[in-house]
């Protein structure tokens, strides 16, 4: 089956975890194809896993104090800071039946995408069950799923570059964790791209493509008229509503 790739975008928290939504509603009724995307987040944001607390995850005063936008997502996992130029986010949305019903096997699938992507740019990095990539020990990618309706989405990042000390202002760290993993600083269990090689975002994105298009078939286009309308409708109604993101 052909897979779309979507051109690269970057926008506020609300609108990516809509145009998500939108384009896994499009998939489960058959009127979009398997797709990939890959975005970035403007401004910057702190998203939060479907079951979390934002109060205990999220340092709403630094975040407003540095205009970093707060979102639920629709997926589980744990609070994630999106920099806006240093991370590539992506999403891979596909009938289930694509994917198989192990949920382990499919991060494990998808995130071999990401190590092929990361070996390309000379990056040796391994899959951490359930949902995690390492490079030297130290976390570079995470991500999270969902299977609703018949329809897979797993999305996760990519850490391009790291701004340690805004990372660990707007989310609460669990000291617990840290002493459990003998740290001394929250930032010990974070690498980058950039560190690791020089190359610039271009070079990572351009590698992340190739990676996840690789034996398969792909063409390169846009989200449908449906789609963005439908996106817009859900980031007000949903993504944007202090409701859904204080819903518990």
């Amino acid at each position: 089956m052909r897979w779309r790739l979507l051109p690269f975008t970057g926008h506020r928290a609300s609108v990516n975890m809509a145009v998500d939504e939108a384009v896994a509603e499009a998939v489960g009724l058959g009127n979009a194809p398997p797709t990939i995307r890959f975005y970035a987040w403007r401004p910057s944001a702190v998203s939060i896993g479907r079951f979390q607390r934002v109060q205990d995850e999220v340092d709403l005063e630094a975040c407003a104090r540095m205009g970093v936008d707060v979102v639920r997502r629709r997926t589980g996992g744990g609070a994630v800071y999106h920099d806006s130029s240093g991370e590539i986010t992506y999403s891979v949305i596909a009938p289930e039946p694509m994917m198989g019903a192990d949920i382990l096997a499919s991060y494990r699938e998808v995130c071999g995408w990401v190590i092929a992507a990361l070996a390309d740019l000379g990056i040796a990095s391994e899959f951490a069950p359930i949902n995690d990539i390492l490079a030297g020990g130290r976390k570079i990618s995470g991500c999270a799923q969902t299977r609703r309706q018949g329809v897979f989405l797993q999305h996760g990042t990519v850490l391009y570059d790291v701004d340690s000390a805004k990372m660990f202002s707007v989310l609460k760290v669990d000291p617990v964790k840290l002493s459990d993993k003998a740290l001394s600083h929250p930032w010990d269990r974070v690498t980058s791209v950039r560190s690791l090689t020089g190359c610039g975002a271009g070079d990572l994105l351009a590698s992340l493509q190739a990676a996840f298009c690789r034996g398969k078939e792909c063409s390169g286009s846009p989200l449908t008229a449906a789609e963005s309308a439908r996106a817009s409708e859900l980031s007000r109604a949903r993504y944007e509503d202090p409701a859904w993101t204080f819903s518990r």
